[in-house]
């Protein structure tokens, strides 16, 4: 009988690989790998090279025996896989940069996870999950798949509502980011506080208490204005409302500040966007990963290294590791997840994901019960799910009236004729991985609609490079 874990990586050539080797290195005495398959796409042969012969320097260096499979071959490297985590970008940062550009190039949001580049990223990404968890049920149908691939939430969502594949766990680094950062401001160790959290993946609250039970929420919101207040690197450090968060008496994560502090995220967005030599946020990733990976070729590199946390999914291992760990060993370990409701949020429906505290063992994410939201959070999040439910459909259906009821709902598309000629060139701009929408497709350009001239020449250069 063969013993140790077969671990499957899709997306193996990213660059948060290293960061997920180092992760599964310092937990091998309670995770015994036996070998690793990282898998990617020809697009990214280049970066899997890379990044594989880097990952096994750094299983080299290490005490033990791990053997890293490279291949393009996604179903040869499922069969018979305990654990598949899935790490991918359909259509490379080029497509993100799309997301990004095009939205911003007619003064609205243009996100990664959020608003209409979030809505194309789930597009495009929820068929080709599916196809996975397709692949699993005939090659490994008792593993658990461990998603990370944004938008992370509609993701897992989309993999139970309509893969019908309950062993899914979603994760994100935001979470974490706060319970490291958040403890020093009120001068506790993490192990000292105990966190709640409850929402949607990018778009949750918490609230945080002692070890004697006492609420130290609002101490850690009065010191968030003092210093550092653990935002991703990703995201604009717009301070929110003093005010606001002292009567919710809460913590929103750093993604609402695209919902509390529109305008300031915009006009910020937009001057990154106009100025050549900053770029977007995706244009700004371009670059660091670039960087990444011209140090990822030193053949003596065994480690992650420190440039890394530029990408913003610092401690992304500790999310995802320690998730496989904690199923694997069932160690019942608290850890922020999205996963199936089961009343733990009562102002959503038993059957929605939502993104909550859970302890995490051989069943599974367990849910911890937050309780019923205020009117003024409850709201935000019935809006933001139910939009979320429209995208994942459209994804699946190709129903253009529904992507275009998803724009419409969306908090940060100003809903018009503009919000529809967004979602008309971003179709457009990613049909080859949209097959779902292409008769609507070509009826758009059948009828003229073409890419701003501004944003094809601003993606002229991501198709020479």
């Amino acid at each position: 009988m063969t013993t140790g874990i077969k671990l499957v990586t899709i997306g193996g050539g990213s660059s948060y690989t290293p960061e997920l080797m180092e992760g599964f290195i310092k937990r091998y005495e309670e995770l015994p790998i036996r070998e690793i398959w990282l898998v990617d796409i020809e697009a990214g042969q280049d970066k899997l090279d890379i990044v594989g012969q880097m990952a096994q320097r750094m299983w080299d260096a290490s005490p033990y025996d791990v053997k890293v499979h490279l291949t393009l071959d996604r179903r040869e490297a499922l069969q018979d896989a305990d654990f598949v985590t899935t790490q991918f970008r359909v259509g490379l940062l080029d497509a993100r940069i799309k997301d990004e550009r095009i939205p911003l190039s007619y003064g609205m949001v243009g996100q990664e996870t959020n608003g209409a580049g979030g809505i194309l990223k789930a597009f495009r990404t929820i068929p080709v999950i599916l196809d996975i968890v397709e692949d699993m049920k005939q090659l490994c149908p008792d593993a658990w798949l461990v998603n990370f691939t944004n938008p992370s939430g509609m993701v897992t969502d989309a993999v139970i509502r309509y893969g019908k594949w309950d062993k899914v766990i979603g994760l994100c680094n935001v979470p974490v980011n706060a319970m490291m950062a958040e403890p020093e401001l009120i001068g506790k160790k993490p192990e000292e506080l105990i966190y709640s959290f409850a929402g949607l993946n990018h778009f949750h609250w918490h609230r945080v208490h002692d070890v004697h039970g006492q609420d130290v929420t609002r101490d850690i919101i009065d010191k968030m204005y003092d210093g550092d207040s653990g935002i991703p690197a990703n995201i604009h450090d717009m301070p929110f409302f003093k005010e606001q968060l002292q009567q919710m008496n809460m913590i929103p994560c750093g993604y609402h500040r695209y919902y509390y502090r529109a305008e300031e995220m915009l006009a910020h967005m937009l001057e990154e966007y106009r100025d050549p030599a900053v770029g977007t946020r995706a244009e700004q990733v371009k670059q660091t990963e670039a960087e990444l990976f011209e140090l990822y070729k030193d053949p003596n590199l065994d480690h992650k290294p420190e440039q890394l946390s530029k990408r913003g999914g610092a401690h992304y291992s500790d999310a995802a590791c320690e998730t496989i760990a904690s199923i694997y060993a069932n160690k019942n370990t608290h850890i922020v997840v999205s996963t199936k409701n089961n009343g733990a949020v009562p102002d959503l429906a038993p059957d929605d994901v939502v993104e909550v505290s859970a302890y995490i063992g051989a069943t599974g994410a367990k849910p911890i019960a937050f309780g019923a939201l205020a009117p003024a959070e409850k709201g935000w999040l019935q809006v933001m799910k139910n939009m979320e439910r429209c995208v994942e459909e459209a994804a699946v259906t190709g129903d253009y009236g529904l992507a275009l009821q998803a724009f419409i709902i969306n908090p940060l598309i100003p809903s018009g004729e503009t919000a529809k000629r967004v979602l008309d060139e971003l179709l457009i701009a990613h049909k080859a991985y949209l097959p779902q929408f292409a008769d609507k497709i070509a009826e758009l350009e059948a009828s003229g609609v073409t890419i701003k001239d501004e944003v094809v020449q601003a993606l002229q250069p991501i198709h020479q490079a």
